[in-house]
């Protein structure tokens, strides 16, 4: 209980710009917060925040690290980072790191669109915050405009267009950031191809080692938490490179374990299966079968 006291709950947008000592937005579910125009002494500082809502914040012209937590959102044009619902952030160490843009938004202000039920499908609102898009010059006009067209939709008077009006410029911005993500994942190829190795030999290790006779298969938890990234960025990032998800991924390095001792010794296939971190052999040969087409005794036989 005493955890959750340092937590600074935010449950409405209308609180939120309230804290911030702005006149109520002109619609209770989505505000703009221009945080070069407000002050932000409203988090004491080392508190934790929780917004009931969701966030997406531009930064257009910053330059330089913000720490987040144990984590750094490096911005070089700028940036777009967003969280999702109840997600718990620590605020900035340097207050100066509030500038630019930031757009709120509820849940039930698109709940009766088709983006209500798609927006899970944006995977970057799971990402950390050190895992922020880096917009090139030409990218960060386009999102500024978005913004821009946005502000303006908002300072008109509402009536029984502008909550659709509002809702398609939303998914344009979710749009046009999932294409910059993807951009971001080939053009940062050098990065992405370090992370691709450390998990290769992650994985290497944590069967040399033999940590899979105590801990079984290694989780996308595990891998996600041990590269120091989250679990969604790491597999959107692997699938974009590879084709392939987080699973996916570790589920075909066991294949290839198994493969190599199906090879190379005499051990039966139950015995693998519990070396790899199998609690029944019937999950291993169903997998394996899935993979290859074939199962753990037909392939050890066409091999020989």
């Amino acid at each position: 209980m005493q955890r959750q006291s340092n937590i600074n709950h935010i449950n409405s947008i209308s609180q939120l710009v309230r804290l911030l000592g702005l006149p109520a937005p002109s619609h209770p579910l989505i505000a703009l917060v221009d945080y070069n125009k407000v002050s932000i002494d409203m988090f004491p500082k080392g508190q934790k925040v929780s917004l009931d809502f969701y966030k997406i914040s531009f930064k257009p012209k910053f330059m330089g690290q913000i720490k987040y937590g144990q984590g750094y959102y490096d911005f070089e044009e700028g940036g777009l980072a967003f969280l999702k619902p109840k997600q718990i952030v620590f605020p900035p160490e340097n207050l100066e790191s509030y500038e630019g843009i930031a757009l709120y938004f509820h849940s039930d202000f698109i709940r009766n669109y088709p983006l209500g039920s798609t927006i899970s499908q944006y995977g970057f609102f799971s990402y950390d915050v050190s895992e922020a898009l880096f917009l090139s010059a030409k990218e960060k006009e386009i999102i500024a405009n978005l913004f821009t067209t946005i502000a303006t939709e908002l300072d008109n008077n509402i009536d029984g267009f502008s909550q659709d009006v509002l809702v398609s410029q939303l998914e344009l911005l979710l749009n046009y950031s999932n294409r910059f993500y993807n951009r971001q994942f080939i053009t940062r190829k050098a990065v992405n191809h370090d992370i691709v190795t450390s998990l290769d030999n992650l994985l290497s290790n944590y069967f040399e080692e033999e940590k899979s006779l105590k801990n079984g298969l290694p989780s996308v938890k595990y891998i996600s938490t041990a590269l120091q990234l989250s679990q969604r960025y790491l597999s959107d990032m692997l699938s974009s490179l590879t084709g392939l998800n987080t699973q996916q991924y570790i589920q075909n390095t066991i294949i290839e374990k198994a493969k190599e001792r199906l090879a190379t010794t005499n051990l039966s296939v139950s015995e693998i299966a519990y070396e790899l971190g199998f609690e029944h052999s019937q999950s291993f040969n169903k997998l394996f079968k899935t993979k290859t087409n074939v199962s753990p005794l037909e392939f050890r036989q066409s091999f020989n």
